[in-house]
């Protein structure tokens, strides 16, 4: 179904991220000590990095599915969706870095989650590393693919199981409360579940559009 040119779902995350930012500096917040004004950025930095993982499971499933069927479109669309998820991963490092300023006075801490952030995003570019170091295309497909889930693998031991097994400032780790558990009440709720499906409508947006241009390349240096 499109609308004036564009499937409704394109229209419905640019609604969404319209509402994220207008919401998401308007709506009311806790007041709570340290975090104060900087909690809104809860809607930005922690649903991108929410969209980030999405993309990233789709790039393992498109993966999966080239290891099993041998199409290179297939390979195409994982690597486009690990392209725009490392985009959007940059984006999750920014905005958190802004957040750790204001609130823990500095860049950039010593800290579990944040270090497991950025191991993350290493990974992730030697996947990139890897795939131009590989001429021949079926291979780099196949190499790729696999990687794609070591490195999914990796991201999860380092953004979420070792920050909860260790000291880290970031809420719901190291012993510290999550947010569900005292202060993402009910009016954040309406502003940070829609900023998720906005985030990861756009970055599929922006995929798709890497997704069509290299497929048409493709095509083109096979005629």
């Amino acid at each position: 179904m499109r609308i004036a040119g564009l499937q409704w779902w394109k229209w419905l995350s640019i609604l969404l991220i319209v509402y994220t930012v207008w919401q998401g500096m308007l709506v009311q917040v806790p007041r709570l000590p340290i975090l104060h004004e900087t909690i809104r950025n809860l809607f930005f930095h922690v649903t991108m990095w929410f969209a980030m993982i999405i993309l990233m499971v789709a790039s393992i499933i498109y993966g999966v599915k080239y290891l099993r069927h041998g199409n290179i479109l297939d390979d195409i669309k994982a690597s486009s969706c690990i392209h725009t998820g490392i985009f959007v991963g940059i984006l999750g490092l920014l905005t958190g870095s802004v957040w750790a300023k204001f609130t823990w006075g500095d860049w950039w801490v010593n800290d579990a989650k944040l270090n497991g952030a950025a191991a993350t995003m290493l990974v992730y570019f030697a996947y990139l590393v890897l795939r131009s170091s590989i001429d021949d295309e079926q291979k780099r497909a196949r190499i790729a693919a696999v990687y794609s889930i070591f490195a999914f693998t990796l991201m999860l031991v380092f953004i979420m199981i070792l920050p909860r097994l260790t000291d880290s400032l970031h809420p719901g780790n190291g012993g510290n409360p999550g947010f569900s558990n005292y202060d993402l009440d009910s009016h954040m709720r309406t502003v940070f579940y829609p900023a998720i499906v906005g985030w990861s409508l756009l970055g599929a947006w922006i995929t798709e559009i890497e997704y069509r241009l290299r497929k048409a390349n493709h095509l083109r240096s096979n005629q």
